[in-house]
């Protein structure tokens, strides 16, 4: 399978639908994820420039189209949580989730890209970042506030674990029915569902089933870096339940980066990304065009050695 680019990249950089797929065209693509900050004008613009301008979608990354009442900037994968205990948002979540599912669909997309939610509670993981930036990682202060995030993660898990899984039997069962494959991404924040051993969980709960693993490589890398779990456990652990991959470059803890604009090294992925893996490169900006084009290439040497 080609690599793809996320329209995360350039989508609010345009005026145009056209004008955003002539440049990702322009770069050499021909795959594109659909980003979580697209209205159902542009998803319908998209879909009508598809066929002349020769661009498949691979996968969608939820909520796409946004749900109503949100702009474009704050329309987040987690404007809605499914795993709320809040009933009324975890039923907004399914149906923007459902819609979702039914673009992909429409749009012949393999693939959507699931965010499973949050522990409601307040998350230090910025201020993580913030005293690992400034060289504080092996410090009381660093160490004190991760022990009280992971603790208080612990303490307050369940209830919340459990509205993911009531939500994603319901989720399964329609992707199942439209033939689109969801993918449980890795997560950046430490409060975010699933963490490691609960990824195991849910795709043990949904064996057989339309439900996959997404790996993020920056978030990975982070949850790494901060000391929480070691990045190629995900990939040992869930590699072979796959379904894609999201591949962007970090320095610190500064993720979605041009592959080869940082310095993480992808190369000892090459195993683990298969022929079939939906490989979607998410740069987001201020990466440039030339940032993009330097990491396809970077890429394609090392997964295809072309």
């Amino acid at each position: 399978m080609n690599l793809a680019l996320s329209v995360s990249w350039n989508a609010l950089r345009h005026p145009s639908v056209e004008d955003a797929l002539f440049e990702i065209k322009g770069l050499g693509f021909k795959d594109i994820e659909l980003s979580f900050n697209l209205t159902e004008e542009l998803l319908r613009d998209i879909e009508s420039h598809m066929r002349e301008m020769q661009i498949r979608v691979v996968s969608l990354h939820n909520y796409c189209p946004i749900p109503e009442g949100f702009k474009r900037e704050e329309a987040l994968p987690d404007c809605c949580s499914l795993s709320s205990l809040d009933e009324g948002e975890r039923e907004r979540a399914l149906y923007y989730t459902k819609r979702t599912i039914d673009t992909a669909n429409r749009l012949k997309a393999r693939a959507v890209v699931l965010h499973c939610g949050k522990v409601e509670i307040p998350d230090g993981t910025k201020e993580l970042i913030e005293l690992y930036r400034r060289g504080f990682k092996d410090t009381p202060s660093f160490r004190d506030l991760k022990t009280s995030m992971v603790a208080q993660r612990q303490g307050s898990i369940k209830p919340f674990l459990d509205q993911t899984v009531r939500s994603l039997e319901e989720l399964n069962k329609h992707a199942k029915a439209r033939g689109v494959f969801l993918g449980i991404e890795t997560r950046f924040y430490y409060r975010e569902i699933p963490l490691l051993d609960e990824i195991g969980f849910l795709l043990d709960r949904f064996k057989d089933s339309y439900i996959y693993y997404w790996h993020d490589t920056g978030h990975a890398e982070v949850m790494q870096r901060l000391g929480f779990f070691r990045h190629q456990d995900y990939l040992d652990l869930y590699g072979d339940r796959m379904i894609g991959i999201h591949l962007h470059d970090i320095l610190k803890c500064q993720d979605h980066m041009a592959p080869s604009q940082g310095d993480f090294d992808f190369t000892w992925l090459r195993p683990y990304v298969k022929k079939e893996t939906i490989k979607v490169i998410e740069a987001h900006h201020p990466a440039t065009a030339a940032d993009i084009k330097k990491g396809k290439e970077y890429l394609e040497k090392l997964f295809y050695g072309s």
